[in-house]
């Protein structure tokens, strides 16, 4: 990590009165073949602000999405990343206050989580601008740890279509542009779907042919979100991961099915249950609802949504 805190602890810092406002976007990872590589930013959005108080304990608000259902003390995934950012920058942490407004549906493989730790790193570098300052790769190099994996953190980061890696020396993101005629829609479904639960079905090893598959295809999918979005249907065709996921989410997988043989370029958003399709043009959308609207057993939300260019932000209040 290269940031310029010192080698020792900075220990505490008078904080007290910084004050800063968040924003976060949603993120769709994997597109369909690129594996915990490929990560979308899409906007929809968790805005926050939180601020020094140098009161005994934190206070915590949530509003819309979690509220009532999230811890509102330390445990707050929110909090442990700064708290995390604070620990890596040798700042003693102090008491603040955090008011969230959530957008970004929990559990339904939108980056929520991802959202939350880019949410906390970001915050806690805004407010400690001035006293120890973060790189890009700082940003991302903290979050991964927390999230242990880059593919939703990447993208909620820096915007856009990113590809991320990871190195000797920590985690790596090169950000593409979308082209404008990608327009994204996800379907969300009423049932939630655990990470973990997603991460336990993908065997140890794949067949040689489905590898080099896949590869083929995240090299052309790249190719068609920046270039050539008529090829997304044949860019979108994955043997890695999406199968071997069906069996805990047979709904997400008949209707990825549905869409895909009448010509969307549909993929499993995340680890799932929601579906991403990725679109060539706005009136396709229309198209891939209604046929989810006749085709599905149970209530999906569609959202369609346009590609988030700028990332997560973090700006100072004064007032």
């Amino acid at each position: 990590m290269s940031t310029s805190a010192p080698e020792t602890a900075v220990g505490a810092v008078d904080l007290v009165g910084r004050r800063v406002h968040v924003k976060v976007p949603a993120t769709s990872a994997n597109l369909g073949p690129g594996f915990d590589t490929l990560g979308l930013a899409l906007a929809r959005y968790d805005e926050l602000e939180v601020a020094v108080t140098g009161n005994p304990t934190h206070e915590i608000e949530v509003h819309g999405v979690g509220e009532g259902e999230v811890p509102l003390d330390e445990t707050h995934l929110v909090v442990r990343a700064i708290a995390h950012t604070f620990a890596h920058a040798g700042v003693e942490l102090p008491s603040i206050r955090l008011v969230a407004h959530n957008s970004i549906p929990h559990g339904r493989g939108l980056g929520s989580s991802g959202a939350a730790i880019v949410a906390g790193v970001v915050a806690a570098s805004g407010l400690l601008a001035g006293v120890v300052d973060f790189s890009a790769d700082d940003l991302l190099d903290i979050a991964t740890e927390l999230e242990g994996h880059p593919d939703n953190v990447a993208p909620a980061l820096f915007g856009g279509l990113t590809i991320a890696w990871v190195t000797p020396e920590g985690p790596r993101h090169k950000k593409l542009i979308v082209h404008r005629g990608v327009s994204p829609l996800v379907l969300v479904p009423e049932h939630e779907m655990s990470t973990a639960l997603a991460r336990s079905l993908q065997p140890d090893s794949v067949p040689h042919e489905d590898a080099v598959f896949n590869v083929s295809r995240s090299a052309l999918l790249i190719a068609a979100l920046i270039q050539s979005p008529e090829l997304l249907l044949q860019a979108t065709e994955d043997k890695l991961h999406q199968n071997y996921r069906a069996q805990a989410m047979p709904e997400t997988d008949r209707l990825i099915r549905v869409l895909r043989a009448a010509g969307h370029p549909a993929v499993v958003s995340g680890a799932g249950p929601s579906i991403l399709v990725l679109s060539s043009d706005p009136s396709a959308r229309l198209d891939a609802v209604r046929l989810v609207e006749e085709s599905a057993e149970t209530a999906w939300q569609p959202l369609p949504l346009a590609v988030d260019f700028l990332g997560a932000t973090v700006t100072p209040v004064t007032d």
